[in-house]
């Protein structure tokens, strides 16, 4: 009668499946379905800032790759990588052996944005009633979008708009509340103390955005344009 020798770790398998007991990868390779779901996770960690609905779809990793199994897996997008639309993961593994792949993924960012209500002539000065809501997939649309109304009313049409068009940063122009050589007001804020100095605006800026002013000991002092040319300083 011929004899069959079984090894030490095909008995275990054999125990195992006999025994209805979970059966471990015997390769010591790597988990890819799991490493996919990390991805996936990554970057829902990542998009927790973005506006509307996001989802996160990551590639299949190519199962033909033997990966060592890793006990400390690091993640990062690569230089110049976006976290929405079509995008790549970095995945290194620092141990016990070093191994790095690169794990595509589309992140989807569903979300309400702007578009023209109507017709916007060049110069007009953006109101509520100028706008109008629609909703898609911001990784589609170009870069700059207007979410809220409150990003775009106060601005200036830069170039005329048909109606329905997406509203995108460089198409509406902020309005400068201080203009260089203007002079102004410094006001410079602390705990239990306000202090106000006239000073002379080095250059243009809209509500809220940072500016640089020339006060009268020469000194160049930087703060925030409000209206009525006021500059605010707080510490």
């Amino acid at each position: 009668m011929k004899r069959v020798y079984i090894t030490g770790r095909i008995a275990a398998l054999l125990i195992a499946c006999l025994c209805g007991m979970p059966v471990l990868a015997a390769s010591g390779h790597q988990d890819l379905t799991q490493l996919r779901v990390q991805v996936e996770q990554f970057l829902l960690s990542q998009s927790a800032g973005l506006p509307g609905k996001v989802s996160v779809s990551a590639a299949a990793v190519d199962s033909r790759l033997k990966l060592a199994s890793c006990d400390n897996l690091q993640m990062s997008l690569p230089p110049g990588s976006k976290i929405w639309g079509r995008t790549s993961v970095g995945v290194r593994c620092n141990a016990p052996q070093v191994w790095t792949i690169y794990v595509q993924a589309n992140v989807q960012v569903m979300a309400e944005y702007l578009i023209a209500a109507g017709p916007l002539a060049q110069g007009h000065i953006i109101t509520e009633q100028d706008l109008a809501k629609s909703q898609g997939d911001l990784a589609k649309l170009p870069p700059g979008v207007f979410t809220d109304a409150n990003q775009a009313v106060g601005r200036a049409v830069y170039v005329p708009l048909s109606a329905g068009t997406v509203l995108r940063q460089e198409m509406l122009r902020i309005l400068p509340v201080v203009q260089q050589g203007q002079k102004v007001v410094l006001n410079t804020i602390g705990e239990g103390f306000r202090v106000s100095a006239e000073g002379t605006a080095l250059s243009n800026a809209g509500e809220g955005q940072r500016v640089k002013v020339k006060v009268g000991n020469g000194q160049v002092v930087s703060g925030l344009a409000r209206q009525g040319g006021l500059i605010e300083v707080i510490f």
